[in-house]
């Protein structure tokens, strides 16, 4: 009955955000409640979840996706990202802008949230592609996808981790083969984004023209100084991580300095210092309702909401214990590696969050990993990427990333189902195959 009553939400969802053209925001919320009355929750239990749900997800990511959007402002407004584009074009070549995308954003995922990691990386991305005139769909989705496979498959990342502590599994050896099959995996997805999704022309800035960005270009400021709103958050972070997994400093004041400025909402509000220095002269107008600053506020808000109705949306389906019943009834099957990862892909597509998915399946499959042949650390290693490769099939409106991806990037529902939930189950499948191959071979 759960399973069914999902498969009508999700139906529900599409349904009205592409047919009857109801706001997602509207359309997520009303089938959370629809879905957890007609559950059995109680009502006690369904109005929790909406308040855990809306709160929890926005006190993670809201404060990041709106100092984020500030920052983009500034990018935008004074040249910066413009300036940026130039130098790395320099580098890599117009042709290889995709690609390029999908190497940066598989980089900055590996310590930092993919929602956080395309709201930073997004006002870059857009300046690229308008500045070689390609569409939008095509480089969104490769900076999409090169952030969701590292940030499922490669520890620093909180799901990877956790999963391997609860399956007990060597991390050295988690790191070493999620790597390798985090890049494998990853090949098919920029071929997806670079031959399917670039046939779908989105404008990376209608707003802005040809012309409007050469103007800010000659007022733009230094290729360092744009660089630093973007890089040193992601440099403060990445630093945090590495000294939380290395326990290279676990006490002290060094300690606590590292631990603070890595937080991502301080690493961003420090970059927003340094976008504050992006204009030739900073005046109080650009920091006003009407100026940069209120006019983000406005674009972020719209995401914000979204991207809260979403949450909540997963919280009543964790709450309903949708993945209890999906993980019992695939314990008694005999599929080796694939148990992990068909368990992982159901609960992520059930209720949306990858990390939510590792931990719940790494739980289910513990006690289970002598009967399922999981014995060497090799095997758990393999286990716990399995379980990582699953927990990318797919995302789609239950899941904050998705309305993060397709907001940013212009995309309509429909267009982020076909695109962006076609392209990670592409980066998940193809992982899990990789894995199986693999399984085989490393005994």
């Amino acid at each position: 009955m759960l399973i069914l009553l999902l498969i009508l939400a999700i139906v529900l969802i599409v349904f009205s955000t592409t047919k009857l053209k109801i706001h997602p925001f509207l359309s997520l919320l009303l089938t959370a409640i629809i879905f957890g009355i007609l559950s059995g929750m109680p009502l006690s239990l369904v109005v929790e979840s909406i308040n855990e749900g809306f709160g929890g997800t926005l006190g993670k990511i809201g404060l990041v996706i709106i100092i984020g959007v500030i920052i983009g402002a500034f990018l935008e407004h004074s040249g910066g990202a413009y300036k940026l584009a130039e130098t790395i074009l320099k580098v890599i070549g117009e042709k290889r802008v995709p690609v390029a995308m999908a190497i940066i954003g598989y980089i900055v995922s590996i310590p930092v949230f993919a929602d956080s990691g395309f709201i930073i990386l997004s006002p870059l991305n857009k300046a690229l592609t308008k500045k070689v005139k390609k569409s939008l769909a095509c480089t969104g989705i490769a900076l999409g996808l090169g952030l969701l496979i590292s940030h499922a498959l490669v520890p620093p990342t909180p799901g990877p981790i956790a999963a391997a502590g609860l399956l007990k599994a060597d991390l050295g050896l988690v790191i070493f083969w999620g790597i390798i099959v985090s890049i494998l995996g990853l090949i098919p997805g920029i071929i997806f984004a670079t031959k399917v999704a670039s046939k779908t022309y989105i404008d990376p800035n209608p707003e802005i023209s040809e012309i409007d960005l050469k103007l800010r270009s000659q007022n733009a400021p230094k290729a360092i100084t744009s660089f630093l709103p973007i890089f040193v958050p992601i440099l403060l972070i990445v630093l945090a991580s590495f000294n939380n997994y290395g326990k290279y400093l676990t006490e002290g004041l060094i300690f606590d300095v590292i631990t603070f400025l890595g937080n991502p909402v301080i690493a961003l509000l420090i970059g927003l210092g340094f976008a504050l220095l992006l204009p030739k002269e900073l005046e109080r107008k650009m920091l006003s309702t009407e100026g940069w600053v209120g006019k983000a506020l406005k674009d972020a808000a719209v995401i914000i909401m979204i991207t809260g109705a979403g949450g909540v949306f997963g919280k009543v389906l964790q709450n309903s214990g949708i993945a209890d019943v999906i993980g019992s009834g695939l314990e008694g099957m005999s599929l080796g590696i694939w148990v992990p990862f068909i368990i992982s892909a159901a609960i992520k597509t059930a209720q949306g969050s990858s990390t939510v998915a590792m931990i719940t399946t790494a739980s289910i499959i513990a006690p289970l990993l002598a009967s399922l042949g999981f014995e060497s650390d090799a095997s758990i290693a393999f286990c716990v990427l399995a379980i990582g490769a699953g927990s990318m099939v797919v995302s789609h409106a239950n899941d904050s990333f998705f309305w993060v991806v397709t907001q940013m990037t212009g995309m309509s529902v429909s267009q982020g189902y076909r695109l962006h939930s076609v392209g990670t189950g592409i980066i998940g499948i193809s992982s899990i195959i990789v894995i199986y191959i693999l399984s085989l071979v490393v005994s």
